[in-house]
């Protein structure tokens, strides 16, 4: 990713100059501005972040800033969004696939923690937003809405009952390395990485669904 010194303009926007040298990953100032974005979000809150602060955060002007992103609800949109999409992409190949529906459930659970736990950023933690109720973010709840339809779906085939309780829990235990990464933030994970816990919540899917109360 760019991280060199263009101090004329905007990547991807001749003729709008930048405050100072480029500073945030990110390929064009579109990248930088949701890179900016993502640790301001997770670290100060959404309603703690202004878009002056992304824009600063970036080192473009404010005016620039809008010329990506009419409002700040869009940059959330867009960063929500990529939490579920290669997620949701997975789940729908994986349905449609032959073999054990176990074996699909786990490499699904695998695909979404993973990512979840490799991100730059934890965006999964923007979940919780109060702000993540209202109409304008309606396109992430329906895609999360269908990929725990898809664990759900997934488990049902394995358990041959889709009243099963448990067919509610896999999908919740890959989304709790979101927690484990906010813990780990603050010391509070024992020494351990939510990264290096990927295999621990899988094999947790796993035994839950293997058990048989």
């Amino acid at each position: 990713m760019a991280t060199g010194t263009r101090t004329a303009t905007t990547s991807g926007s001749p003729g709008r100059p930048r405050l100072v040298p480029s500073r945030r990953r990110g390929e064009t100032a579109r990248d930088e501005i949701l890179d900016a974005a993502a640790e301001l979000f997770t670290r100060h809150g959404y309603t703690g972040t202004s878009t002056r602060m992304i824009a600063e955060a970036v080192g473009i002007r404010q005016a620039s800033m809008y010329h990506h992103f009419s409002t700040k609800d869009d940059i959330l949109a867009h960063l929500l969004e990529t939490t579920v999409v290669g997620s949701v992409e997975q789940a729908r190949t994986l349905l449609d696939a032959d073999g054990p529906a176990l074996e699909r459930l786990l490499t699904l659970a695998r695909y979404d923690v993973e990512q979840l736990a490799r991100a730059r950023w934890n965006l999964g933690a923007l979940y919780l937003l109060p702000e993540v109720g209202e109409p304008r973010f309606v396109e992430f709840r329906s895609a999360r809405q269908e990929l725990a339809a898809a664990y759900a779906a997934l488990t049902s085939a394995v358990l041959g009952d889709p009243a099963d309780k448990r067919c509610l829990l896999p999908f919740r235990l890959v989304e709790s390395v979101i927690m484990m990464r906010a813990d780990e933030q603050r010391g509070e994970l024992g020494g351990h990485t939510a990264e290096g816990l990927v295999d621990t919540i899988v094999g947790a899917v796993r035994m839950l669904i293997e058990h048989r109360p």
